[in-house]
């Protein structure tokens, strides 16, 4: 894995956290590939002693919450496609497929191939190596379902990028028929409360962030100069909390009650 960045090499770390739930707290997730999987990661990848429950579940609860809008927009919409941007190790199709859905996923060549090896192409899905901040892949996608609504979701992607470059794929997204993108972010209290100590914690304090967004409201007003369908919601609102430590419970609630983490959806 020497030659994952600094960046790239954070694609761990979620697959960790869903092993850790999977097997802790499967109220929150369960996923049966990723325990299948966890022989197969690094051996130094499994001491997970430093961090806390809090730590361990959070990127969990992203995968959960990114499952319950991909549902939500396959209900509505079972002709949709999805199309997950920094797919890393991501384990959604097992989870989520509805048995006729296409699945993209988006990441640089190096993950991409990294990914194969663990994770080989099912039928309906395609791997697109290259930078989800570039037309390639949206092109690639309106060439093979030129009128099919697209759900693109970005899951622990967006914080490490300057918000004009974050902003910029928005608005080239516009210019490519239906699509809706859902996404984790933090407002800036929460930045520097990721920075202090979750990526202390999950071993990757020298990674840098950027990105964060205090208000939808004014995201889609840099997006499109005007309102737009948003849902803007806590990370920890949905999650179920039975069973977990008294510390790991207020954390979640002190987020929730300041929205330091949330999840947001922009119909572009």
């Amino acid at each position: 894995m020497s030659h994952l960045g600094v960046v790239e090499d954070t694609l761990f770390v979620p697959m960790l956290g869903r092993i850790y739930a999977s097997e802790h707290c499967p109220q929150i997730i369960y996923d049966k590939k990723a325990l299948e999987l966890k022989e197969k990661l690094p051996s130094d990848l499994q001491e997970n002693g430093s961090q806390s429950q809090y730590t361990l579940l959070a990127s969990a609860v992203r995968s959960a919450n990114m499952d319950r809008f991909i549902r939500s927009f396959l209900k509505r919409r079972p002709d949709g496609v999805i199309v997950q941007l920094g797919c890393g190790l991501e384990t959604t199709y097992y989870r989520c497929d509805n048995g006729r859905t296409r699945w993209y996923a988006v990441d640089l060549p190096h993950v991409i191939d990294y990914r194969k090896e663990l994770l080989p192409q099912s039928e309906r899905e395609t791997y697109l190596a290259g930078d989800a901040f570039t037309e390639n892949w949206i092109r690639q996608v309106r060439t093979d379902l030129p009128d099919a609504p697209i759900l693109v979701t970005a899951g622990g992607l967006f914080h490490y990028f300057e918000e004009d470059k974050v902003i910029s794929l928005f608005r080239m997204l516009r210019q490519f028929g239906e699509i809706e993108v859902v996404f984790d972010t933090v407002n800036k209290k929460g930045m520097a409360m990721m920075q202090k100590k979750y990526m202390k914690q999950v071993g990757h304090a020298d990674v840098q962030m950027f990105f964060y967004v205090d208000s939808a409201v004014n995201l889609a007003g840099k997006i499109s100069g005007g309102l737009m369908d948003m849902t803007e919601e806590p990370y920890y609102r949905y999650i179920p909390k039975n069973g977990l430590k008294l510390s790991t419970k207020v954390s979640m609630a002190v987020s929730d009650r300041f929205c330091m983490v949330k999840m947001i959806c922009l119909n572009l």
